[in-house]
C-alpha cells in the first residue's frame, strides 16, 4: 500500500511539472540548444546589462565570439546599454565589442530602417519587472513593430516576471492615454513574461497598422509562473538604477505613481519606492491612517529620511534633495497576499485626504501611469479607495480572458 501511495505521489508531482532544477533563462536555452537559429545570419541585439548568462557573461559577448554568428549591432533601451544612464542618450560604441550601439531612448525610440539595414534577425533580451509603465516592454513593442515592417525575424529571450506571473491588477490602458510608459491595453500589473506579452501584442493585432512579426519566443526551462525571482536561482541584476533588489520591484507598482506628484518616492536613498514622504507630511499620522485599512500583506512604519544625489554611484537628482522628508516605509509581511496596485490607490487617496493643500499633481504623467484619468479624478473627488479599486474589476476580468490564450508556463 505504501509503495502504491509513493508512486501515486510521484505521478502527481510529475503531472504538476514540479522540479527542483534551477530556472534556465531563454538566453541560456538559446546558447545551449537553439544557436542554429542564428547561424549564417546577421544579428542585432536589443539589450542592456541584464542580458546575462549563468556564468555572468553577457549574451552580446557570447554571440560576438561565436564563430558561426555575425553580431552586427546593439540597441539600447532606457538607462543605456550598461544600465547607468538616468537621462536620454545618444548613439555610441560598445567598449567590449566595438559594435555600434543605437539609442532607443533619445530622439528615436523605434529602430529606423537604416538601423536595421545590416541585420537579418533582431533579438530582444532585457529583464522586465512586471509593471506596464516600466519602459522595456515599450521598447520591445517598438522593436518588434520595426522588425515586422522591415522584414526581419524577431526573437524574444524570455526571462521571469520577478513579481510572479500570477499577480494581475489595475486599470487597463485607455488608448487615449497611450505613451511610452503605457503602450498597449494591458493592466498596470500584467502577470506575464516578456515572451508572453510579445505573443499577445503580435497575435492580437496591436502592432501599428496591424503588422505581424516573424516572432520566435525562446522559452525558459523549469520556470513556474508562481515563482518569485528569488526562487528561480537566477542572479538579480538591478534592471535600472533605482530597482535595487526584488523588494523594490515588489512595491514598485504601488509607489511609482508618486512620479505624478510632488511626493518623494524614496529616490536618493537605499530604499527607493519602499519609502515615500515629503517635508510637509506627518509620518506618524500617515502610517496610522494607512494601517487602519488593514491592507493585506503590508504594514506601514513612520520614518524620516533625507534624499541624496548619489546612490550606488549613480546620480539620482531626486525630489527634496538635501531636505528632511517625513513619511512612511512599507514593510511587506506577506508578499503573496500583497496587492501593490490596489495598495497604491489607498496610499494616494490617504495622502490627498490628509495633505491635499500641499499636493501638486503632474496630471499628464499621473494619468499616463494609470492609463486613464479616472483614478486621479476619483481621488480628487473623495471617492472611497475600495470603490475605486472595484471600478476596474470588470475590465480586468475581460483582460484575463484574453491573457489566458498566451500563457506559456
Amino acid at each position: 500500500m505504501k509503495k502504491i501511495l509513493f508512486v501515486f505521489i510521484l505521478f502527481i508531482i510529475a503531472c504538476a511539472g514540479y522540479t527542483d532544477a534551477p530556472v534556465k533563462s531563454g538566453a541560456e536555452v538559446l546558447i545551449e540548444e537553439h544557436i542554429g537559429l542564428l547561424q549564417g545570419k546577421r544579428v542585432g541585439l536589443v539589450t542592456n546589462h541584464t542580458g546575462i548568462l549563468p556564468d555572468g557573461s553577457h549574451l552580446a559577448d557570447a554571440l560576438y565570439k561565436h564563430e558561426a554568428i555575425e553580431l552586427t549591432a546593439l540597441y539600447a533601451p532606457e538607462h543605456g546599454i550598461r544600465g547607468d544612464a538616468t537621462r536620454a542618450f545618444d548613439h555610441s560604441e560598445d567598449p567590449a565589442t566595438g559594435l555600434h550601439v543605437y539609442s532607443l531612448y533619445g530622439d528615436t525610440r523605434k529602430p529606423t530602417p537604416d538601423m536595421l539595414e545590416d541585420i537579418d534577425v533582431l533579438i530582444f533580451d532585457i529583464q522586465d519587472v512586471g509593471a506596464r509603465f516600466y519602459t522595456y516592454i515599450s521598447t520591445m513593442n517598438n522593436a518588434m513593430e520595426a522588425a515586422a515592417e522591415n522584414g526581419k525575424e524577431f526573437i524574444v529571450i524570455d526571462r521571469p516576471n520577478p513579481i510572479t506571473g500570477v499577480y494581475v491588477d489595475g486599470t487597463i490602458l485607455d488608448p487615449d492615454f497611450r505613451s511610452f510608459i503605457g503602450i498597449q491595453p494591458i493592466p498596470v500589473a500584467h502577470g506575464m513574461t516578456v515572451g508572453e506579452l510579445a505573443t499577445m501584442f503580435n497575435e492580437e493585432g496591436w502592432l501599428e497598422n496591424g503588422v505581424k512579426a516573424d516572432l520566435t519566443v525562446m522559452q525558459m526551462e523549469n520556470y513556474r509562473r508562481s515563482m518569485w525571482f528569488d526562487q528561480t536561482e537566477l542572479p538579480w541584476v538591478k534592471p535600472s538604477p533605482n530597482m535595487l533588489r526584488l523588494s523594490t520591484a515588489i512595491v514598485y507598482p504601488a509607489t511609482c505613481f508618486f512620479e505624478g506628484t510632488n511626493v518623494s518616492d524614496g529616490r536618493g536613498t537605499d530604499h527607493p519606492f519602499e519609502w515615500f514622504g515629503a517635508p510637509w507630511i506627518n509620518g506618524e499620522e500617515l502610517a496610522q491612517a494607512l494601517n487602519a485599512y488593514e491592507l493585506p500583506g503590508v504594514a506601514f512604519e513612520p520614518i524620516a529620511y533625507t534624499p541624496g544625489n548619489m546612490v550606488n554611484g549613480v546620480r539620482i537628482s531626486p525630489k527634496f534633495m538635501g531636505e528632511i522628508c517625513y513619511g512612511v516605509g512599507m514593510n511587506i509581511t506577506d508578499r503573496n497576499a500583497f496587492r501593490p496596485v490596489s495598495t497604491g490607490v489607498y496610499i494616494l487617496s490617504t495622502i490627498y485626504r490628509l495633505y491635499g493643500d500641499n499636493i501638486v499633481w503632474r496630471e499628464n504623467w499621473m494619468d499616463m501611469l494609470w492609463g486613464t484619468d479616472r483614478i486621479r479624478t476619483a481621488i480628487q473627488d473623495g471617492i472611497d479607495p475600495a470603490e475605486i479599486v472595484d471600478g476596474w474589476q470588470e475590465e480586468l476580468e475581460e483582460f484575463l480572458t484574453v491573457r489566458e490564450k498566451y500563457l506559456l508556463y
